[in-house]
C-alpha cells in the first residue's frame, strides 16, 4: 500500500470511521499526515485544527508518521509495556540494590573502625590507671582479683538484663574451659606483676615476643612446623627485644621474667583452644566464652589472693598505708572497666575480621600503647632502645603477614 499525502479537513471525510464498524477483529490503519507538517506541529498535535477526533472509539495506542516514514507517538493513553520500559525499570532497581549495598558496606566499615579505636582507647587507659595504681599499692595478686571481679559483675549484669544471651553451661564445657580459664588468669597476674617492676612500655615491648611463644608451642603440642617466612620473622623479634632489655633504665629480673611469664601462659591458652576444644555442636560464640573464663578466673583466684596477700583492699588499710583511699579506689576500678571493656571489644572484632586482620592490630595496638605510655609517664628512652623496641614491633608485623602463608603440600 503506497503511502499517500491527506489533507485532512472535517470529520466527515472519512467515510470509513462510522460507528457500526467498531468489532474485535477489525485492525486500522494507521492514520498518515501530510511531510509538510513541521516538527513543531508534531509535538503539539492536540492542539491543531486539523487533528481528527474520535471519541466514541475504543482506547487505542495511535501511531502517526510521515511518508517519510518516521515514527510520532501521539496522545497514548494506554500505559506502554515496551521491552525498553521494562529494562529501565530493572536497571533502577538494580542501581537501587548496588546503593543499598554500599551504604550497608560503609556501615560496617565505620562500626569496625570505631571498633578499633575503642580497643586502642580502653587499652590506653587500662594500662596508665593500672599503672598508677600498682606504682602505689604493690599487691598485684589483688589488683588482678578485682579486674576479675568487675568483669564478673558486667558479666551477670549482662546476663540478667538479657544485653547477652545467657548460655546453657555443660559439665563437659566446664571441664573443657576450665584449662583455658587457669592459663588466662596467670598470664593477667604475670601481667600485672611486670608493670608493677618495670616501665609500661618495656612490659610491653617484652610482650612482643608473643610470636615465639606461640610457634614453639603450636610445633610442640600441634604438630604445627612453621615455614621458613615465619622462622625469618621471629629473628627481628627475638633481636628487637633483646636489643630493647640491654637498654631498659627501668630492668629488673623480676619485671622481665613476669613478662615472659605472661607471655608463656597467654600462648598456652590459645594452644589449649585449640587441642582442648568442645564438639562443633557445643561450641560456643567467642563473647560467650570470654565472659565464662573471666567468671572462672575470679572464683580461681580470689582464694589465692586472700591466701598471698591477704585482705589488703579495704580503707582501713589504704588509710594505714597513707593512701588516698578514694584515689586509689577510683583508679582500680576505671583500670578494672577498661581491662574488661578493652577484652571484650577484642573479641567482638575477631568475629568480624580473619584471624590475621586481627593480628595486625594487636600490633598496631602495642605500638599506640607503648608511645602513649612513654609520653605520659615521661619514660626516659635512649635512641638504642627506641631502635630495639621498633625492630621488635617491625618483627611482629611481618610476622602477621607472613603467617598466612602455607607451606607447599610434599608430592607424593
Amino acid at each position: 500500500m503506497q503511502s499517500a499525502a491527506f489533507s485532512l479537513s472535517s470529520p466527515s471525510s472519512f467515510p470509513s470511521l462510522k460507528p457500526r464498524i467498531f468489532g474485535s477483529n477489525l485492525r486500522f490503519d494507521p492514520v498518515r499526515v501530510s511531510s509538510s507538517f513541521s516538527a513543531s506541529k508534531r509535538h503539539d498535535l492536540s492542539a491543531s485544527s486539523n487533528v481528527v477526533s474520535v471519541p466514541s472509539l475504543p482506547k487505542r495506542s495511535w501511531r502517526l508518521s510521515s511518508s517519510s516514514g518516521l515514527p510520532l507517538r501521539a496522545w497514548n493513553s494506554v500505559p506502554s509495556d515496551s521491552k525498553a520500559e521494562r529494562f529501565e525499570v530493572r536497571a533502577t532497581a538494580a542501581e537501587s540494590a548496588g546503593e543499598g549495598e554500599k551504604a550497608g558496606n560503609l556501615m560496617k566499615t565505620l562500626e569496625l573502625g570505631l571498633l578499633f579505636g575503642l580497643w586502642y582507647l580502653f587499652n590506653i587507659y587500662f594500662n596508665i590507671y593500672n599503672k598508677q595504681v600498682l606504682k602505689v599499692f604493690h599487691y598485684p595478686v589483688t589488683v588482678t582479683v578485682i579486674q576479675f571481679a568487675v568483669g564478673t559483675v558486667l558479666v551477670a549484669l549482662m546476663w540478667t538484663f538479657n544485653l547477652y544471651k545467657r548460655p546453657k553451661i555443660t559439665g563437659v564445657q566446664l571441664a573443657a574451659i576450665l584449662p583455658l580459664a587457669l592459663v588466662h588468669t596467670l598470664g593477667n597476674l604475670f601481667t600485672n606483676m611486670s608493670l608493677g617492676k618495670v616501665a609500661v612500655s618495656f612490659t610491653h615491648t617484652i610482650k612482643a615476643m608473643e610470636p615465639f611463644f606461640s610457634v614453639v608451642l603450636s610445633a610442640m603440642f600441634l604438630g604445627e612446623l612453621p615455614t621458613v617466612w615465619v622462622v625469618g620473622s621471629l629473628v627481628p623479634i627475638v633481636g628487637g627485644v633483646a636489643l630493647a632489655s640491654v637498654t631498659e633504665a627501668s630492668f629488673n629480673w623480676a619485671g622481665f621474667w613476669s613478662a615472659m611469664a605472661s607471655n608463656l601462659t597467654n600462648q598456652s591458652r590459645n594452644v589449649l583452644s585449640k587441642k582442648v576444644m568442645v564438639k562443633k555442636e557445643d561450641a560456643m560464640d567467642n563473647i560467650t566464652l570470654f565472659s565464662i573464663i573471666t567468671v572462672m578466673s575470679f572464683i580461681l583466684l580470689a582464694p589465692a589472693a586472700i591466701f598471698m596477700e591477704g585482705v589488703k583492699f579495704t580503707p582501713s588499710y589504704l588509710q594505714s598505708a597513707g593512701l588516698n583511699v578514694k584515689e586509689v579506689v577510683v583508679r582500680s576500678l576505671i583500670a578494672a572497666l577498661c581491662f574488661h571493656a578493652y577484652q571484650q571489644v577484642s573479641y567482638m572484632i575477631l568475629q568480624r575480621v580473619s584471624p590475621v586482620t586481627h593480628s595486625v592490630g594487636n600490633c598496631v595496638k602495642r605500638v599506640v600503647v607503648i608511645v602513649s605510655s612513654v609520653i605520659f609517664f615521661k619514660t626516659p628512652v635512649s635512641p638504642i632502645n627506641s631502635l630495639g623496641t621498633g625492630i621488635a614491633l617491625a618483627g611482629v608485623f611481618l610476622y602477621s603477614r607472613v603467617k598466612r602463608i602455607k607451606p607447599k603440600a610434599k608430592a607424593a
